[in-house]
């Protein structure tokens, strides 16, 4: 179909625009959106105006316009707008560097642009780290079922899926461990922790440059949660296996799972971290990851082999740490906004409990997610995702299911009372579907 014929087809969808993750032929056009405030998008059309009920692709932590991070902003951008970081540090960047430092007890930050370039960048850390030290280990460990983004190395990492399949064979193996995700009422949750650890063990035979998981809960995977315990048992294997841990906190970091990082609930301390996503509040896209010391050290040398050559033309800007330094004062002016909020979730959700064909309910932090059984088709690709979202949004709130899976993953700034009506709407549409 060429340019015209889709104009034809649909004149809604914008002529120069290709939108991530979207089929064109089997899917609405975007909505203008003429402003948005805290939890609120305002569209164009006056009427429409809709709760925000997954943060905007969960990177909006603390709600549209913030004035308090977008002054940071604007004073920034009176100042230095950017700098070549090779050559040149700068204010923001030395404060949110120890700040992030003293909070994660990584000594290092190596700055990028987004979540998929700070597990690039931490995978290949990893990977040049046994070189440095002058060993070769290949076999990299990760969980099935994670997404950890959608450049190669990241997506060599995550589950081999309809997403990736066209690039198969450009991608390295990665061995994988099963993922033993729990819900409430789950009675089998020991069993297949125990089994998950059984392969760990059996896999960590082979010496192993890095296991990657996403702490406590995979994102893009299905809102899937297993319980800090499981992380914490994981997390002493890997490590009397001498074996470096990377944490993908790029979705779970900075509050969203009611700690201000998912591995602090489990008490361990990964090699590598990498964040994103709600780092900058929303406000601006950047990626950092958090290396030990340690790892660093190895990378000091006069032989030029032994330098980390990567880099972004934007790497530490300004503008981007300005505001991930003052979404980090609000988090630390009211740290009860994220550490209590998973209470608001379970006060509310009674009535979905309910109705039958809601399954597997789990709670973690600001997130809320569960399973509808409505026919036998489960996944991404199960339509009722898409059925349950257009119905949410004539009734004023905006959700993206991922295909059966329903969620919730609110700003931080969310009412008690827009909190509320979004579990209404579900509920509503739901019970409406299975008479």
């Amino acid at each position: 179909m060429n340019i015209k014929s889709l104009q034809n087809h649909n004149s809604e969808w914008h002529p120069n625009i290709w939108p991530p993750f979207t089929q064109i032929k089997t899917s609405k056009p975007q909505i203008e959106v003429t402003h948005g405030k805290d939890s609120l998008i305002f569209t164009k059309n006056p009427k429409r105006t809709l709760i925000d009920g997954i943060s905007s692709w969960w990177v909006t932590l603390h709600g549209h316009s913030n004035e308090y991070i977008a002054e940071a902003i604007s004073k920034q951008a009176k100042e230095l707008e950017q700098i070549i970081f090779a050559d040149f540090l700068h204010p923001q960047a030395k404060l949110l560097s120890e700040r992030l430092s003293r909070v994660t007890n990584l000594e290092r930050l190596f700055f990028s642009d987004n979540g998929s370039s700070a597990v690039e960048v931490a995978l290949k850390i990893a990977y040049q780290w046994w070189q440095n030290n002058g060993e070769l280990r290949n076999q990299i460990i990760a969980f099935e079922g994670a997404y950890h983004g959608d450049t190669f190395g990241a997506m060599a990492l995550g589950e081999r899926n309809i997403f990736n399949e066209s690039f198969e064979k450009l991608m390295f193996p990665v061995k994988r461990v099963s993922w033993p995700s729990t819900w409430i009422g789950d009675n089998e949750v020991e069993i297949k922790e125990e089994n998950a650890l059984k392969e760990l063990i059996e896999l960590l035979k082979e010496p192993t440059a890095a296991v990657i998981m996403e702490p406590i809960l995979q994102g893009a995977g299905g809102m899937n949660m297993v319980r800090p315990e499981f992380i914490r048992r994981a997390y002493e294997i890997i490590k009397s296996n001498n074996s470096l841990l990377i944490a993908d906190e790029v979705l779970t970091g900075f509050g969203r799972c009611g700690s201000l990082f998912a591995f602090q609930k489990a008490n361990i301390e990964p090699d590598l971290i990498a964040i994103s996503k709600g780092l900058t509040g929303g406000f601006l896209p950047m990626g950092i990851t958090l290396s030990k010391e340690r790892i660093f050290e190895s990378f000091v040398s006069e032989n030029p082999r032994n330098t980390f050559w990567h880099g972004h033309s934007f790497t530490a800007n300004p503008l981007g740490c300005a505001a991930a330094n003052a979404s980090l004062d609000l988090l630390e002016q009211n740290p009860f906004k994220y550490s209590q909020f998973e209470l608001k979730h379970y006060a509310l959700i009674e009535k979905l409990q309910s109705l039958s064909c809601v399954k597997k309910i789990r709670i973690c932090g600001t997130i809320f997610a569960f399973e509808l059984e409505v026919n036998n088709n489960s996944g991404y690709l199960n339509l009722i995702g898409k059925r349950i979202k257009s119905e949410a949004m004539k009734k004023g709130l905006f959700i993206r299911p991922l295909g059966n899976i329903i969620y919730l993953l609110p700003p931080l700034c969310i009412t008690d009372d827009q909190l509320e009506k979004s579990y209404d709407i579900l509920f509503e549409i739901i019970k409406n579907f299975t008479n």
